[in-house]
């Protein structure tokens, strides 16, 4: 399989499955995957914002049954190979049996080896050609929208259903939530002075959804794990302008922030995006905002609350 396998969606999941399939328990499977996408080489500064980093789509690959994962760093020289020369270029370097590719399949410079073409290359070359799924990409999968219509799941899908806040619709095509890992780091301390302290998380690189506020699920380094109530956006209210993260964990009951084991400054979190709570709102004062806030935190404990780990209260300095 030859990809850039962004997401590791349910389109890919498919692949894999035919994969394991076509090769039998004895045969190995194995995924070459682009990394960076390979629009950040041809156009940069155009590429799509990635959903996984490489180590990410390497674990998600192997947990779905690929045994090797390789990195493809798409140099000039690599992307300029014809379609004859790359597909030799690969059979020199792991002698396949067969390739499994879905109908979007496409390769060489430019993009201009077609199926047809790897299937004749195949003929001469001792490998067979095994095409996944319907019309368009990896595996030819649909999903099930929150109104009810199928479309067909593709990484770009996924990137514009997280740009517009639609993380359940999102977690339909990916076949799991969309997750993002960043670094706690000081904020200006003024969430805990309305009583919603907050950890702010930076230095994401992977797509983070649309403004807004989200119910979500927050893991620390060590696995524990938190319902949370994140904002992400500007601030308004407070006139705020740089984009932030801001993860407001939930405590069983109405505990709010006494202390105990948890994230500090510098610890890398994950946030698993549940479900949609509200867009980013200005607010005509910071008591309106602070009321509306609580109602976030409730909806938010409805969607989530029961996946907290038990027993575990976060360190209030870690939070802002």
């Amino acid at each position: 399989m030859i990809g850039t396998f962004d997401g590791v969606h349910a389109g890919h999941a498919a692949l894999v499955r035919r994969a394991r399939e076509r090769v039998g328990p004895g045969g190995r499977v194995v995924a070459l995957s682009f990394d960076p996408h390979p629009v950040s080489v041809l156009r940069p500064g155009r590429e799509p914002a990635l959903l996984t980093d490489f180590a990410t789509r390497a674990g998600l690959l192997r947990a779905l049954g690929v045994d090797g994962v390789e990195r493809l760093v798409p140099t000039p020289d690599l992307l300029d190979m014809t379609p004859g020369a790359f597909v030799a270029w690969v059979v020199e370097r792991h002698r396949p049996v067969v390739f499994v590719e879905g109908e979007g399949f496409r390769f060489g410079r430019g993009r201009s080896g077609t199926l047809d073409d790897l299937a004749a290359m195949g003929a001469g070359m001792g490998f067979a050609v095994e095409v996944v799924g319907g019309s368009g990409g990896a595996g030819g999968v649909c999903a099930m929208m929150s109104d009810g219509s199928l479309v067909r799941v593709s990484s770009s899908l996924v990137r514009w259903l997280l740009r517009h806040g639609r993380v359940e619709d999102a977690a339909s095509a990916l076949g799991r939530r969309h997750r993002v890992e960043g670094v706690v780091t000081p904020g200006d301390r003024r969430g805990r002075t309305v009583g919603f302290p907050t950890a702010n998380v930076s230095g994401i690189g992977t797509l983070v959804p649309g403004d807004g506020v989200y119910a979500c699920v927050a893991e620390m380094p060590d696995g524990r794990r938190y319902a949370s109530a994140v904002n992400i956006g500007a601030r308004p209210t407070v006139g705020g302008h740089e984009r932030r993260v801001e993860a407001h964990l939930l405590l069983d009951g109405d505990r709010l922030w006494p202390g105990g084991d948890g994230p500090e400054y510098g610890w890398r979190v994950s946030l698993e995006f549940a479900g949609w709570v509200r867009e980013e709102m200005r607010f005509g004062s910071v008591g309106a905002l602070v009321e509306q806030i609580g109602r976030d935190v409730a909806r938010a404990r409805g969607i989530v609350g029961g996946e907290a780990s038990p027993g575990v209260t976060p360190r209030a300095e870690a939070f802002v």
